[in-house]
């Protein structure tokens, strides 16, 4: 029902034509309702609330990525979000570049593939950095080698298995690497028709920026769309945000190998005897035998103890824990 106007609100809006004020011709102009066509060949399968979250999830795999990637390439790596779209798979593959990275994922337990593309700049500097060089990008672009590919794949991979984490909060993933191709013809995972959302990400190693482009098909991501929202993404992460992960963080750090070493004593001797040391010679400590040694993790001192045997091989037995404020 339109809004109805009181009395003195008709009496201004008279006075306001008749003074010239407002123009009819523009009032009829500003009622009239913008008609946009819809194209039934790209239906838009993705809206804006699936993108964003689509960004939001990306964004994680971002940080993942910068935290993880310079570990394996000993350089500086910043990779954020840059854009994200959707568009029919042919246009995809026609703006592709030869040669060019392209990953082919099988995104289990969801149906069909997801694509990694990767930029060839960033392909060969990450080579060169792997093969001890600077990172340097090839000035002509040229095809990858044999070799190059083994290295480019396994990076790829590990890229791909970081993208676990950040789709958690809306399903469990177990990517599994299936080929990678440089030819875009090599790699139709899908119809030309069919709608995909691209999320891209901006790297940069180094000097050397380039992108990372996500390709996520509908028919891949169908089962799950509904997830696919801010609201629900969030409310699930708030749920894990609950869990309490101590014993977690526990379990990690009890698997951590750390050196332990018992002194028995210590000794002052001249350079000139240390010189002449023979096989046989006793060399006297500052300890007796029935006193207690330090034991040290790292280099604190940590225990006391007394020294023994067992089973042929020389042990001690801790007399004492030395807490960290004694």
């Amino acid at each position: 029902m339109g809004e109805v106007l009181s009395q003195s609100e008709i009496d201004n809006l008279l006075a306001a034509l008749s003074n010239g004020e407002l123009d009819v011709d523009q009032m009829q102009e500003s009622g009239d309702r913008q008609v946009k066509d819809y194209d039934f060949k790209r239906p838009t399968k993705f809206s804006k609330e699936h993108l964003r979250t689509l960004e939001i999830i990306y964004e994680h795999y971002g940080r993942l990525l910068s935290t993880n990637l310079p570990v394996y390439l000993r350089k500086n790596i910043q990779v954020s979000v840059a854009s994200s779209e959707t568009v029919i798979f042919s246009e995809f593959t026609n703006a592709l570049s030869n040669p060019v990275i392209l990953g082919i994922v099988d995104f289990n337990p969801l149906p069909g593939n997801i694509i990694i593309e990767l930029s060839p700049n960033l392909g060969f500097a990450m080579i060169d950095r792997m093969l001890g060089g600077q990172g340097v990008p090839l000035e002509k672009s040229r095809d990858f080698s044999e070799i190059e590919m083994t290295i480019l794949q396994k990076l790829i991979v590990v890229c791909m298995q970081l993208m676990r984490e950040p789709w958690k909060n809306v399903i469990d993933i177990n990517p599994m690497m299936e080929r990678i191709e440089t030819n875009a013809q090599f790699a139709q995972v899908i119809a030309p028709s069919d709608m995909i959302a691209i999320v891209s990400l901006s790297v940069k190693i180094g000097d050397v920026e380039g992108f990372m482009n996500v390709c996520l098909p509908f028919f891949t991501l169908e089962d799950v769309m509904d997830k696919l929202n801010t609201k629900y993404w969030f409310s699930t992460m708030q749920k894990d945000d609950k869990v309490d992960y101590e014993e977690h963080i526990e379990s990690l750090i009890k698997r951590i190998d750390v050196p332990v070493k018992a002194v028995l004593g210590k000794s002052l001797v001249s350079v000139n005897d240390f010189l002449n040391l023979q096989v046989g010679d006793i060399i006297r400590l500052d300890a007796r035998v029935d006193s207690e040694m330090e034991v040290f993790v790292g280099n604190i001192k940590k225990f006391t103890a007394l020294p023994g045997s067992n089973r042929d091989q020389y042990a001690v037995r801790v007399a004492s824990v030395i807490r960290e404020e004694e």
